[in-house]
């Protein structure tokens, strides 16, 4: 009987019935899960592009087609004399020339098994791999020089890839950072329909008890409470199924990453997963709560100063 009284009291509106605890926090779940998606994929981003940038970072390809002709300039070959010529240039270090071996595997999975068994009916050109060491390499300057020992030698810098995967990785972390703040807006406009049901079925009660004095702060509190928790609750459930979900997720996408590290690359599951996404159970949780919360205060507040 005693906790029966004490259920009364602190429901003095009839919150319980008046809103339920089926839909809201069924639509914070999901909205909370969405939001993991998107939190994941901003993650995921930045990590593949400094992993990637890692690699490419002041990397520089020279292609040198017919290697084996005599170069323009000097009896040896095309790809040794750009060769002498690059490891002789300024700024750039660590030149060597691909092996068979090592092109054939760049090839293979575009050209299949005829990249390995030398069937190609064309002549691959020689490829030529060198690190700037300083940020004036132009790599039109360099094909310029080389041209005039191998004509038709073509230079690539790894910076310009780089720039284009920065400018997309800003766009993927902005259109994550939009659907966060797209889901925390349907979250709370959720949150406020439940609110307003619950007013129009207890308006009576609610009428009743303002005019008897309650001040509109107890009132409002009464149903913050009530979304609080039930918005929790959903934020909750939420958080606990995304994990499992970007942990297989993560472990599709491991083909993607390249040149991990092996700290990265020997775990797997949830424990592979960053830190700020294993914690999404409890993030989630205290964001909806928050959100059912702020959601429930504004919108009460305002329809008592209507009601007044």
């Amino acid at each position: 009987m005693a906790r029966r009284r004490h259920a009364s009291r602190a429901d003095r509106i009839g919150l319980r019935a008046a809103m339920a605890d089926r839909l809201l926090p069924f639509v914070v779940a999901a909205m909370s899960f969405l939001a993991a998606l998107a939190l994941a994929g901003s993650i995921a981003a930045g990590t593949l592009a400094t992993r990637w940038l890692s690699g490419t970072q002041g990397l520089m390809t020279i292609e040198v087609s017919n290697p084996s002709a005599p170069a323009a300039a000097a009896g040896a070959s095309r790809v040794d004399a750009v060769l002498q010529m690059v490891r002789a240039m300024p700024g750039l270090a660590d030149a060597r020339r691909l092996s068979d071996t090592e092109l054939a595997g760049l090839l293979k999975p575009w050209l299949g098994a005829a990249a390995d068994d030398g069937s190609l009916p064309i002549a691959l050109p020689a490829i030529i791999v060198v690190h700037a060491t300083t940020g004036a390499a132009d790599p039109a300057s360099i094909a310029t020089v080389l041209d005039r020992a191998a004509p038709g030698t073509l230079v690539d810098s790894g910076s310009r890839w780089a720039d284009r995967l920065a400018e997309l990785t800003a766009s993927i972390r902005a259109s994550a950072a939009a659907i966060l703040v797209i889901v925390a807006l349907v979250a709370a406009s959720v949150v406020a329909v439940a609110v307003r049901a619950g007013l129009a079925q207890r308006r009576e009660a609610i009428e009743i008890i303002h005019g008897l004095g309650a001040l509109d702060s107890d009132i409002a509190n009464q149903f913050a409470g009530r979304a609080m928790r039930l918005a929790a609750v959903g934020g909750l459930i939420g958080g606990l199924a995304a994990p499992p979900v970007l942990a297989w997720l993560g472990h599709l996408a491991a083909g993607l990453i390249i040149a991990a590290p092996p700290s990265a690359g020997g775990s797997g599951g949830l424990a592979g997963l960053p830190p700020l996404l294993v914690a999404t159970p409890v993030i989630f949780t205290l964001a909806a709560a928050l959100i059912g919360w702020i959601a429930a205060q504004v919108t009460v507040r305002g329809w008592l100063r209507r009601l007044t």
